[in-house]
């Protein structure tokens, strides 16, 4: 019985070592085939995305008055002077192209008080740009160029964007030519600065560079899902300039097509408003309720809100079925619907549950 078993025992061996050295071979194969996926794929990112991010040169004229003792002197002496002197400032920036019809977005900050912009496209072609519209609220602004073949961004959903992602920002570094550097998401739903501010940044330790403002933030697919805005450092201060402690603030590219779509057509952005303060409910220690309750804290007389029967004290549940989260990102959307759109509020007061229809009125 020992050499028919013996017979069967080496067979089923041998084939369970190769199978060993054709699995470690896959494995191998397909390690050096991820790594190759990787390398490559930043590359394609890159090579999509690229085209549709401009340089953004600017030149503002500065004037100011000469110091009256100064004016004197020069009288005195008989040198010929004027009472006000005038010196040109020049900022570059960045701006991704979203339309084949010439509209680029940009930060507000790029072009603000600019008196003439040129933008350098990444085929090297060059021309001027007028402003269509600037929103000082979400620092973005709108540009338009004359000129045929351009191709614009392709446009990710920015609410799809998941912390650990990689991600690419692509602009113009201190004016040296448009450059990438790599990071991930490192936060979502970040705010930093004005109470009443519009923001809802992407956070990423992608460098974003004096010059980077207002290029591309891309997934590895070259697929837009935001615009640069600045780097935030430790010390609280707002800044165009890179630092190894601070990390890149990315607006979100819904609500920057939401902006877009609204300069576009209106030539400035119109947000939706409720006339109502609010903030988390758990802020008040002795309420106890869960963190997802707005608690209404003033209602504007006259505003859509007091009209729907809003008052101070209640408790919003909801907005049209769904769940309040707090009261920046609840604002923020309210902010992005159209004047004149109706909404559902679900509220407590007194423990009761109410349903109220406001009207969303326009900020002004």
């Amino acid at each position: 019985m020992t050499a028919p078993l013996g017979k069967l025992v080496w067979p089923i061996v041998s084939g369970i070592l190769a199978g060993i050295v054709i699995l470690n071979f896959n494995l191998t194969n397909n390690k050096q085939e991820l790594l190759a996926q990787s390398k490559s794929g930043y590359h394609v990112a890159v090579a999509i995305a690229a085209p549709s991010v401009v340089n953004i040169y600017s030149e503002k004229l500065i004037t100011r008055k000469i110091n009256p003792f100064i004016e004197q002197l020069l009288k005195n002496n008989s040198i010929p002077q004027s009472n006000v002197r005038r010196r040109v400032e020049q900022s570059l920036g960045s701006g991704v192209i979203m339309s084949s019809n010439g509209h680029i977005l940009t930060n507000h900050h790029v072009i603000s008080e600019a008196n003439a912009i040129r933008v350098l496209l990444h085929d090297g072609r060059e021309t001027n740009a007028v402003i269509v519209g600037s929103d000082p609220r979400s620092d973005l602004a709108v540009l338009k160029i004359e000129l045929p073949e351009l191709q614009a961004a392709k446009v990710a959903d920015s609410n799809d964007v998941n912390v650990g992602e990689i991600v690419l920002a692509i602009g113009n570094p201190l004016g040296i030519g448009q450059s990438a550097t790599l990071g991930i998401v490192s936060g979502i739903g970040r705010y930093f600065f004005k109470p009443n501010a519009y923001e809802d940044f992407i956070q990423t330790d992608a460098i974003i560079h004096q010059g980077s403002s207002g290029g591309a933030l891309v997934n590895t697919k070259g697929f837009l899902i935001g615009i640069n805005a600045l780097t935030y450092s430790p010390s609280g201060i707002k800044s165009n300039r890179s630092s190894a402690s601070g990390f890149g603030l990315v607006t979100p590219i819904n609500i920057a097509m939401f902006v877009l779509k609204e300069i576009v057509m209106y030539g400035e952005v119109r947000r939706g408003w409720l006339g109502v303060t609010v903030e988390p409910a758990n802020t008040t220690s002795s309420l106890h309720l869960p963190p997802d309750f707005l608690l209404v804290q003033q209602v504007l007389p006259g505003g859509p809100a007091d009209s729907a029967g809003l008052k101070a004290g209640d408790l919003i549940i909801a907005i049209d079925d769904k769940p309040v989260n707090d009261g920046r990102s609840t604002m923020l959307k309210i902010s992005m619907l159209k004047p004149g759109e109706e909404i559902e509020i679900s509220l407590l007061r007194n423990s009761k549950l109410l349903r109220l229809i406001a009207v969303v009125g326009e900020m002004e």
